[in-house]
């Protein structure tokens, strides 16, 4: 067994030894200068990332940027009971199954999200409260305002299919929910401050699109 862990941030667990297997500590969200270098490794052909939700976006960017999604397959172990990445893709949440999972399970490749910001969603983007006009593809999805907009890659498309789910919750006394699958979500808006895997964005925006790439994200989810 080969690959390369990359344990992301101060608080993640102790991890078993593994043949073969390199574990490299890296800080939350890591960056262009801490993934990086470690890409050009072959062990770098299977990664496994070891964090939030946040973390594990930050990495699967800088496969992106590298061009790296095709040839790397990506395990993920989750160390917040909370993550949407494990709720979608079914995920264990204890960090030893996780981890022995991660290294020895099948690639099932899934959507990857994208927004024009030049970042990914790789579980859940929030917008809300917010008032404007959303689109999902070519379907009206909101005139006015919203409680909440969540978007998700969508788990039934895994193997093909539009891309993602988008949920819209109106109202505050009586709240109702309508949800859309599509390949993209389009917002014009008040300005809004996205959330994408619990990062706020920098500053408010007043136009915003999810949509799902091209390649998708080559997860490793399934029993061997």
């Amino acid at each position: 067994m080969r690959g390369l862990v990359l344990a992301c941030g101060p608080d993640t667990p102790e991890l078993p030894e593994v043949e073969g297997v390199r574990v490299e500590r890296l800080p939350a969200r890591p960056g262009k200068t801490d993934v990086d270098p470690l890409l050009t490794d072959d062990a770098a052909a299977h990664l496994v990332v070891v964090g939030t939700d946040a973390d594990f976006a930050a990495v699967v960017l800088r496969l992106l940027r590298r061009d790296r999604l095709a040839d790397t397959t990506v395990g993920y172990v989750p160390t917040e009971r909370s993550s949407a990445v494990a709720a979608l893709w079914g995920l264990p949440g204890d960090p030893r199954h996780a981890l022995a999972l991660a290294l020895g399970g099948e690639v099932d490749p899934v959507p990857l999200i994208r927004d024009d910001a030049g970042g990914v969603l790789v579980g859940r983007g929030v917008l809300g409260p917010v008032r404007g006009v959303a689109y999902c593809d070519d379907e009206v999805a909101l005139r006015g305002l919203a409680r909440r907009i969540e978007v998700e890659p969508d788990p039934h498309s895994a193997g093909g299919g539009p891309g993602l789910v988008v949920r819209v919750s109106r109202g505050l006394l009586f709240r109702r929910q309508i949800t859309y699958t599509g390949r993209a979500v389009q917002l014009g808006c008040v300005p809004v401050t996205p959330v994408s895997d619990g990062v706020p964005y920098p500053r408010p925006m007043s136009r915003w699109t999810w949509y799902k790439h091209t390649e998708p994200l080559r997860l490793v989810r399934g029993l061997a």
